[in-house]
This record gives C-alpha cells, sequence and structure tokens, in this order.
C-alpha cells in the first residue's frame, strides 16, 4: 500500500516556526530572511525509499538522470518491476554496482514481507529508524529523510546531510560547519520540531545560494559590459585654452 503523509503546513507549520523563533534567536533571523520553508512531501512507499538510496553520494543532476531513466524504463517502481531488471538494465540506467544491491536487496526485502513498510508508519521514530537500516544500503540518513518527508513525522534531525551542516554553519555564523554530532546536540533546542527546523536551515541555504549565484553572474556580466564598451578617448591638454 501507498500512503500520502500530510506533511506540517497551514496553521501547524506557522506555531511550530513561532516556537523556534521564540527559543532560537538565530534561528528566528533566518525565518524573517527567508520566509516559510517550501513544501517537501511525498508519498511514503517503496518507490520513495528507492528513490532516496538513488540520491545517496550523487549529485543532484546525476540523481535526477538516474531517476528520470529509471521511470523511462519501468514507470513507477514496484518491488516486482526491479526484480524484473537485469544487471545490463540498471547499467544502462546508471546504476553502480553498489546501487543495483541496494535496489534489489530492498526490492527483495519488500516482495517478500521482511520489511514491512506499513508497519512502520505506525513505529514510534526511533523503532522506525532501527528497522529500516536492518536493509543494507539504508543507513541513518536515509531513514530519517524517509520519516520526515514520506512520513511527515516532525521531530526528525538529519544531521548528517552534509547541505544542513552547511546551513547551520551559515546561520550561526561559524567558521566551519558543525559536524553531525554538534548538530544533533544544536538540534536539541528545536525539540519538538527538529523536522521544521531542518527544513528552515534547507530553505535558508538554497536561498542564499541563490543569491550568491545571482550575484556572481551580475558581477561578471557588468565586468564583461566594462571590457566591450567601447573606450573615450581623454581632451587633449589645450582642449578648453582659448586662442591668443
Amino acid at each position: 500500500m501507498t500512503l500520502v503523509q500530510k506533511e506540517i503546513e497551514g496553521k501547524t507549520l506557522a506555531a511550530a516556526l513561532r516556537a523556534l523563533g521564540r527559543r532560537d534567536p538565530d534561528l528566528a533571523r533566518a525565518i524573517k530572511e527567508v520566509g516559510p520553508p517550501p513544501p517537501r512531501s511525498r508519498s511514503a512507499g517503496f518507490a520513495s525509499l528507492l528513490d532516496i538510496i538513488l540520491a545517496q553520494q550523487v549529485s543532484t543532476h546525476s540523481y535526477r538522470a538516474i531517476a528520470q531513466r529509471l521511470e523511462a524504463t519501468i514507470g513507477a517502481a514496484t518491488p516486482a518491476s526491479i526484480l524484473d531488471l537485469e544487471e545490463t538494465h540498471f547499467r544502462a540506467i546508471g546504476f553502480s554496482r553498489q546501487k543495483v544491491k541496494y535496489a534489489r536487496g530492498l526490492a527483495e526485502a519488500a516482495h517478500g514481507g521482511s520489511l514491512d513498510l506499513d508497519a512502520i508508519v505506525a513505529m514510534p521514530d526511533d523503532e522506525a529508524v532501527a528497522e529500516l537500516v536492518k536493509l543494507k544500503g539504508i543507513g541513518r540518513w536515509t531513514a530519517e529523510i524517509y520519516l520526515m518527508f514520506c512520513l511527515g513525522r516532525p521531530d526528525i534531525m538529519p544531521a548528517g546531510d552534509l547541505a544542513l551542516r552547511e546551513a547551520a554553519g551559515l546561520v550561526y555564523r561559524k567558521r566551519k560547519r558543525p559536524d553531525e554530532a554538534a548538530l544533533r546536540r544544536m538540534g536539541e533546542t528545536w525539540r519538538p520540531w527538529r523536522s521544521i527546523a531542518a527544513r528552515v536551515l534547507w530553505h535558508y541555504y538554497a536561498v542564499k545560494a541563490k543569491e550568491a549565484k545571482t550575484g556572481a553572474a551580475a558581477k561578471a556580466q557588468g565586468k564583461a559590459r566594462r571590457k566591450s564598451a567601447p573606450r573615450r578617448r581623454g581632451k587633449t591638454k589645450n582642449a578648453n585654452k582659448g586662442t591668443a
């Protein structure tokens, strides 16, 4: 069964942002600068969990290309459709050898019943993470992202996420981005809304990165225009002097 979880939005999101802002002035400043985070929810189930695994340790561009080729090949991903793929199909789509093993392992577990994604919906956060990480290819980050965006859990902190740590470094004006353990410690302040705090940090990072890119492009264009502009001839030494 595929479930669609309702993400924390509307009045609940507004209340969560107010609560976070009251207890964390730096986060309050970030929220004021970039506004509330956009929705990022997705359906719960096999296809979304596989999609999160595909996104591990690759660039966004590479991940999107692989995901698009997979959809073009099999349509909606199911355990059966993944198990039907040959090694050559996986490689043509762009799967690494490691990702082939992870995809097949996930499909076999879901197909055989050793992984019950519907049962995970009813589990507390820690139990759900522990159940998911039993599978090869699913680490803590993958499990936490699944709980956040597919199950709509409000108090998850995927501190292993590099962009999240970069964002925390920016918001809290640190010389170096915090490591995973440090970000988890920081996250204790944000309970029971750590998922919302994480969404704020991601949103802040995305907005600031876009601003920096736009500023760099504008600067480059201005420099190019100055280079291509015709030079004005200076006035001659006696240009303003009258004749005798």
